[in-house]
């Protein structure tokens, strides 16, 4: 089992190696590693063998060992030859937590956060005769509450909503070489209502007045736009007209190009820096045209009002827990959750492999992005968490699929939210630093409950009940019913707002209910609430969907779960992606909602 596809599919090159597959692997229990020269300065074999990129509690690392280690260590020895002209870059897509990276023995850099990437030059650091070791070092600690570890467990054994923890090395491992001269980042503004881009391009080592862009924008295999334009700052910003001759409105219809979950189209982009009429560096991207607000109480996707119909998704799988074991892994979780009638999902406390979020832009599968969070609030874990959003955004601001950010969820990591200013400055100031990173999308303030300045309000209610519960579920289905009831009356044991917020007219989305909890494996599981027969989990599920369609209040929803996750079996698939009913039967009740006519 191996992850040999490209990493970053938003910004292609074609020299690069893969370094994921097998590599040494210990655990240092005693953190004696750097003090016994483990970094490469001894010649030290380390006793274990690991398949990166999957974490040693997974049975796929082929180590599966679910006890709790906090310091382990990497070594990978491959044939690189050195070319003294290039940039050579070691690339991390992520590990969690803390990162030490030795090159021959050399410090190549440090990291911290567990969910985004990073890379290194190592150009210095690289020996001339192609025999080469790259050594890392892993810092995790189970008890650092001030960490951004989301649904991943302390304990060594799962339970309840809590999963495996995951330690390490978790997605691609790879070399890229660059020219001294090269394009270091390209960023997508949309500006929808004029038919345009903005490509800002950012260049390292160019000759300014002397190197120039050459680009090419295509639709089809239709040249959409192609030209150049010479270096003459760092950032080069490139306006480009992509739907010609129309003018937009918010009452605009576009012409097919838009992307959508039904019609997601992508344009493709070519860029080439070149220094006379020589080509020094090429990389190929995609866009998706779009464009995502809210006014009078209501999302709009491209200018039209979009009923949003989510699932939650946790991202885990039982083989590679955090670490899908292929691409197709993917393409399956999204396949299975459009043919269910789902348009979307909420990655749960997770930022899921950039191919995933390719796949969603390419199948058009709309995705909410949310960070791992921490389970306490300190200084320190304030600043872990602003960083891991500087680095979350750096990374996914391209992906047309992504149109939510999530940056709090239940007042995880701010527990006192509800009346602590202190705490809700800081989800106030999660709120606007993103928004001044990204214009392109909504941001949610504190999914669930107690929010402050928000895009969505969004609900979390399990309150629904057995179907038995007659009066349970009638109280649960007038709460959904309007907007007063949603907000003054939500069956939940929190407040909609914090102190001194309130509702101005939001869209509010129903972002977690339901976890119908159906054993289908004999397995001794939790849920919310259970059933006994495929029967009853139908008849539960439309039963509960049927309250969220008759809401007047309500723009969307979350259903809890896509899949069981270990323990937890709230899925409408198992651990395997094993449908627990014909999923059609599924997707014909979530059709049951059409978006009333609104101008």
């Amino acid at each position: 089992m191996k992850r040999t596809e490209y990493p970053r599919p938003q910004f292609v090159r074609e020299k690069w190696l893969n370094l994921n597959g097998e590599w040494q692997f210990e655990f240092d229990d005693k953190n004696e590693g750097l003090v016994n020269n483990w970094n490469g300065l001894k010649e030290i074999e380390f006793t274990k063998h690991i398949q990166v990129p999957f974490v040693y509690q997974s049975e796929a690392s082929g180590i599966n060992d679910r006890s709790v280690h906090d310091v382990v260590w990497y070594k990978k020895q491959f044939f690189y030859h050195k070319n003294e002209r290039a940039i050579v870059y070691l690339h991390f897509g992520a590990v969690d937590y803390e990162a030490m990276v030795y090159v021959n023995g050399q410090l190549a850099g440090t990291h911290v956060g567990g969910n985004t990437p990073f890379k290194f030059d190592v150009s210095n650091l690289l020996e001339d005769s192609g025999n080469q070791e790259v050594i890392v070092r892993v810092t995790d600690r189970h008890d650092d509450e001030e960490m951004p570890r989301g649904k991943q467990f302390w304990e060594k054994t799962s339970r309840g909503i809590w999963y495996t923890n995951s330690t390490g090395i978790w997605q691609t491992v790879w070399l890229e070489e660059v020219n001294q001269s090269h394009i270091d980042d390209l960023r997508y503004h949309i500006r929808y209502d004029e038919g345009m881009v903005n490509l800002a391009v950012r260049t390292l080592g160019s000759v300014k007045g002397e190197s120039k862009l050459v680009y090419r924008i295509s639709y089809q295999d239709e040249i959409v736009s192609q030209g150049e334009q010479l270096i003459t700052s760092e950032v080069t910003t490139i306006a480009v007209d992509v739907i010609q001759g129309h003018i937009f409105s918010t009452n605009f219809h576009d012409d097919g190009r838009s992307w959508t979950p039904e019609n997601p189209n992508l344009f493709d982009v070519e860029l080439k820096l070149m220094l006379d009429d020589t080509v020094i560096d090429r990389v190929t991207s995609y866009f998706g045209f779009r464009k995502i607000h809210t006014k009078n109480g209501m999302v709009f996707l491209n200018n039209k009002p979009f009923y949003q119909k989510l699932v939650l998704d946790q991202g885990y799988w039982p083989k590679g827990l955090l670490t899908a074991p292929s691409d197709d892994d993917f393409i399956k979780d999204i396949d299975l959750a459009k043919a269910m009638g789902f348009n979307g999902c909420r990655k749960h406390q997770k930022m899921e492999d950039p191919r995933f979020l390719y796949w969603a832009d390419v199948k058009g599968f709309v995705v909410w992005g949310e960070c791992a969070a921490p389970p306490i609030y300190s200084e320190r874990s304030v600043a872990r968490l602003m960083l891991e959003w500087t680095e979350i955004i750096n990374r996914d601001i391209n992906h047309p699929s992504i149109i939510t950010w999530v940056p709090i969820n239940e007042s995880w990591g701010v527990p006192n939210i509800s009346h602590d200013r202190m705490q809700q400055h800081f989800s106030q100031a999660m709120y606007h630093y993103i928004h001044s990173l990204d214009n392109s999308r909504l941001v949610i303030s504190n999914d669930g409950w107690a929010a402050t300045e928000t895009d969505i309000v969004a609900i979390h209610n399990y309150m629904h009940g057995q179907n038995s519960e007659k009066d349970k579920y009638n109280y649960y289905r007038e709460s959904l019913f309007c907007k007063e009831s949603l907000i003054n009356n939500p069956s939940t044991a929190w407040p909609i707002f914090a102190d001194g917020f309130g509702y101005q007219g939001q869209p509010i989305l129903l972002t977690e209910f339901g976890g119908i909890a159906y054993e289908v494996s004999n397995q001794e599981g939790w849920g919310y609430t259970k059933v006994g027969s495929e029967e009853e989990f139908l008849e539960d599920y439309k039963r509960i969907m049927s309250a969220i369609y008759a809401s007047k209040g309500l723009w969307g929803y979350c259903y809890t779960q896509l899949t069981d996750v270990e323990q937890e079996i709230n899925g409408l698939l198992t651990y395997n992606r094993d449908p627990k009913c014909d999923l059609e039967k599924i997707k014909k009740i979530n059709d049951g909602y059409h978006i009333p006519n609104v101008e």
